[in-house]
């Protein structure tokens, strides 16, 4: 089969032919129908090879959805022919961050050596997949799987991060979404859903903006240095209740910090490396400051019911297989509107 992996340290991405997997017992084949394209890949493949923690070579993709192709011994639940999505952040089942469905807190998966697919394990961009369990896959029940594929990291995460901040984001309070990109345009629709607070969009190009604007934004505004001043005009000197920063760099925790009010919460998604500072004097009082993590098992169910009901619809631009190594320049140059996906069989 072909498959897109990372071979070779600080080298781009390769398209490859590879045996096709065979499910174990427990294990689920699944013939990859859709596969999301991720900043975080990026991430990995920039990791220097003194840091670098994973097996090469390394098929890339931690957002799959597709069909079952076979199932292992003692699977139940599913059938062959199914339409899943695949739930990425793999735990050990047991502990209890596990046994209560958050398996993106697993405290044994370091240790057990537990990967997500495609940050470790093989990944969904290919023509085929391993499920390492059952308990791993979603129904789809009529979703497309091309649309719905990125929702499985880039609805899960702003989902979970959102969810935290949902009892402060009540009638006249006001939610900041800095990055509105393959996240960021879906935190925005999230938001819109599930709260009645005043969404600020914020973006380094208009045409990011307008998307935002496109899916829901109630303001829009440039994120440069005077961006924390405008949120603080918009919200008449108070600032913002949540600020959910999809980027993660030094300018953009900066501005969280500078429109963030007093009780507020700033949640850093994005992996830029960047941090707030954190202490009396620093920051407004009583502001909270979070690092959240994908989410888990039941809040994707519930992601899903969301797309269901027609409250959330991510933006996707395709790719064939062919182009993959391409899709992963465009998102590198910053030209992706939204979320790239692959489509491994056609």
């Amino acid at each position: 089969m072909k498959a897109l992996q990372y071979r070779t340290i600080g080298a781009a991405p390769e398209l490859e032919t590879v045996p096709d997997p065979e499910p174990g017992p427990g294990q689920v084949l699944l013939k990859v129908s859709a596969a999301g394209v991720c900043h975080s890949d990026i991430a990995v493949m920039s990791w220097p090879e003194k840091d670098f923690p994973y097996p090469l070579p390394l098929t890339l993709g931690h957002e799959g959805a597709g069909t079952i192709e076979a199932m292992g011994e003692g699977v139940t639940g599913f059938a062959v022919g199914d339409s899943v999505a695949v739930y990425g952040p793999w735990g050990c089942g047991a502990c209890p961050p596990c046994a209560g469905g958050r398996e993106n807190y697993c405290l044994r998966a370091g240790e057990l050596g537990i990967f997500p697919p495609g940050l470790g394990s093989p990944g969904a961009i290919a023509e085929y997949m391993i499920v390492d369990d059952a308990r791993h896959l979603e129904p789809l029940n009529g979703l497309d799987p091309v649309q719905t594929v990125p929702l499985t990291d880039a609805g899960l995460t702003p989902y979970h991060a959102i969810k935290r901040s949902l009892p402060k984001l009540v009638p006249g309070s006001t939610a900041v979404v800095i990055g509105t990109g393959g996240l960021g345009h879906v935190a925005i629709q999230l938001l819109r859903a599930l709260c009645p607070a005043q969404v600020i969009a914020m973006d380094v190009t208009e045409d990011k903006l307008e998307l935002a604007r496109s899916v829901g934004a109630h303001e829009a505004v440039l994120s440069d240095a005077a961006a924390a001043d405008k949120v603080r005009e918009l919200t008449g000197g108070l600032g913002a209740t949540a600020v959910f920063d999809f980027v993660g760099a030094a300018p953009t925790t900066a501005t969280a910090a500078g429109c963030v009010a007093m009780e507020g919460d700033i949640t850093i998604v994005g992996i830029a490396g960047a941090s707030v500072p954190v202490g009396f004097g620093l920051l407004p009082f009583e502001v909270s400051v979070t690092a959240p993590y994908w989410g888990s098992r039941g809040e994707l169910h519930e992601v899903l019911d969301l797309a269901r009901a027609g409250a959330v619809e991510v933006h996707v631009e395709t790719f064939p297989m062919e182009d993959a190594p391409l899709a992963y320049e465009r998102l590198h140059s910053g030209k992706i509107n939204g979320r790239a996906v692959i489509l491994p069989n056609g």
